[in-house]
């Protein structure tokens, strides 16, 4: 663990605005689509509008765990963690888009809400072994938080993309 230090109110502020902004930017893509236009792939990559927001509700949900509960949460980096993931991109037949929606503002109140309540942003933990993390690395609780807002601003920006492909909408400009 690292030494921690207190959290001001404004560094909590400024790290739940940025994220909700660019939450805001990705939800906007998918105004008023229907569930088969959010699973529809609309350029050479295998992202769906749906995927894209159901992938990052759980990459968001599974980074918070392991600010929790530290790298168990993340789990082992083998195959089986490699399909749940690779299927994370596509909305199923089953799914909806008010469904895939609704638990990306689940995961998003609970990050939220973790924010608001954490001791210290500092505290951190090792990161699982797995070819893409550097070898004994660990990441603070800021750190952590930082990638989840550089991943979602990445995903939204994939999303806008689709979505132009889709019907030419954008969600900036």
């Amino acid at each position: 663990m690292t030494t921690e230090r207190h959290i001001d109110k404004q560094e909590r502020a400024d790290l739940v605005e940025t994220l909700a902004t660019h939450r805001a930017f990705l939800r906007h893509t998918v105004q008023g689509l229907t569930d088969e236009e959010a699973r529809r792939r609309t350029t050479a990559s295998e992202l769906c509008l749906g995927g894209v927001i159901k992938h990052v509700a759980s990459v968001e949900e599974g980074w918070v765990d392991f600010i929790v509960k530290g790298p168990d949460a993340i789990g082992p980096a083998d195959e089986a963690a490699a399909d749940s993931h690779a299927a994370g991109f596509h909305m199923s037949e089953g799914e909806t888009l008010a469904g895939v929606l609704a638990r990306y503002q689940d995961v998003a109140r609970r990050t939220d809400d973790l924010v608001s309540s954490l001791p210290s942003f500092d505290a951190s933990h090792p990161l699982p072994e797995a070819p893409w993390f550097e070898p004994g690395a660990t990441w603070s609780a800021r750190r952590v938080l930082l990638h989840i807002i550089a991943e979602t601003a990445q995903h939204a920006g994939h999303a806008d993309i689709i979505r132009e492909s889709l019907d030419g909408a954008k969600t900036m400009g």
